[in-house]
């Protein structure tokens, strides 16, 4: 019986300018989308119903059940294209969740391409109000591994310039920050959009550029968790970090570098000072 295997890349906010708020509460948000080669691994194989198993070393306290966000994508394309199969799921969960790099999103938006490829069926398209529905994040992750400019409240997606080869060096303490805690905490909630991205950067220009954008999420969570801003210093100081953030609404930040022999670099000085964080190394893709 026929599987599909893919990888659901990590999804990495290098910006994130909150631009307003809408009456119904959604925030809007102006932000530049990454994807990295250190990513989840999933399979999908025809099956009489739906069913997920999860291992890996991130499995914890990910439910196997309908909540599930995999599980929700995989039922949102079968009622949508009128689909009577089922597909058993795999997922080896390699990137911590609720850690601001979109995994779950990431998983349930590769999740509805492989079950189309499966099933036979048209994919849902990045704009259609369905994917909206799963999350704000799906929409940009189903354009993965395309860096892309997301805003609106995540539906408003924009093809951006080439990035310069770069790396990241991924770091996250172990601590939860929950995004409405942090959108809660967030004082000013109409700070100017992001600039838009030269054409033609080289490394040394993309960091100017990126050093002048903000992430507006992360002066509330450093308050919730000070950890935050431990992990931003400790990028800093390290001479082949160009820029250092974080990413969405925390907690995991990230350091950008040249190349992948100087993340490997970096990555292995954070890990020894600090054995109990997560730190991955990333080539952008």
């Amino acid at each position: 019986m026929a599987t599909i295997k893919a990888i659901a890349p990590a999804k990495v906010n290098l910006t994130l300018h909150v631009t307003g708020q809408r009456d119904d509460g959604y925030h809007l948000l102006d932000s530049l989308v990454v994807f990295t080669d250190v990513a989840d691994r999933l399979s999908a194989t025809i099956a009489p119903d739906l069913r997920i198993s999860v291992s890996g070393p991130f499995s914890g306290g990910i439910p196997t059940d309908h909540t599930n966000l995999m599980m929700r994508a995989a039922e949102v394309l079968r009622s949508v294209r009128g689909v009577k199969q089922g597909a058993t799921l795999t997922l080896e969960k390699h990137l911590p969740h609720a850690a601001g790099i979109g995994s779950g999103s990431s998983d349930a938006a590769v999740t509805l391409a492989m079950l189309a490829g499966l099933w036979g069926v048209p994919p849902l398209p990045a704009t259609a109000p369905e994917v909206l529905a799963l999350g704000a994040d799906l929409p940009v992750c189903l354009r993965a591994p395309t860096p892309t400019r997301m805003s609106g409240i995540g539906d408003v997606l924009t093809a951006v310039p080439q990035v310069p080869e770069c790396a990241l060096v991924l770091v996250r303490p172990p601590i939860d920050v929950p995004t409405a805690t942090v959108f809660k905490a967030l004082a000013k909630k109409d700070g100017g959009p992001m600039e838009p991205l030269p054409e033609g950067l080289d490394f040394d220009g993309f960091a100017r550029w990126l050093a002048r954008q903000r992430n507006d999420l992360q002066a509330p969570a450093e308050k919730i968790a000070p950890e935050v801003s431990e992990a931003i210093a400790k990028l800093k100081s390290l001479p082949a970090v160009s820029v250092a953030g974080m990413s969405g609404s925390g907690a995991t930040c990230f350091g950008l570098v040249k190349d992948m022999a100087a993340a490997r670099h970096v990555a292995r000085i954070v890990q020894v000072s600090q054995m109990n964080w997560w730190v991955a190394p990333a080539a952008v893709l």
